[in-house]
């Protein structure tokens, strides 16, 4: 298949697979007058990277994934180096989420301080421009 329809197939632009072609993530086959060509397992590269970056995976991120499709396994997850990742990305994950636990904790303080002191309804504060 040509550059358009893979574009299409994997719901994105034919820019962004020049991109991943010379991020080295994509390697098209070329014809004799020049037009890249692609085939099945393509699509699945260009799908597994695309459901990555959706999951927020950047595409440094997606270097593993990739390789472990090329080297013949039927999922990118089925590498050690895949399930690194997956393991760092998910403690940055529960990082964010011990900041935002903590976020709430202090906002939720913070309100509770300023109920107790029984703010004036009618107290409003006219920002200076």
């Amino acid at each position: 298949m040509r550059i358009g329809e893979l574009a299409r197939r994997t719901g994105t632009t034919t820019r962004t697979l020049r991109f991943y072609e010379a991020q080295g993530l994509l390697a098209a086959q070329r014809s004799p007058n020049g037009y890249r060509s692609y085939d099945e397992h393509d699509l699945r590269l260009v799908t597994e990277i695309r459901a990555l970056q959706a999951a927020g995976f950047s595409l440094a991120d997606t270097r593993p994934f990739v390789a472990c499709l090329r080297a013949g396994n039927p999922d990118g997850d089925a590498c050690a180096d895949s399930v690194a990742v997956y393991r760092r990305k998910l403690a940055e994950v529960e990082a964010c989420l011990a900041q935002l636990t903590d976020l709430r904790t202090d906002l939720t303080r913070k309100l509770a301080a300023a109920l107790a002191r029984e703010p004036h309804p009618t107290c409003t504060v006219q920002e200076t421009p």
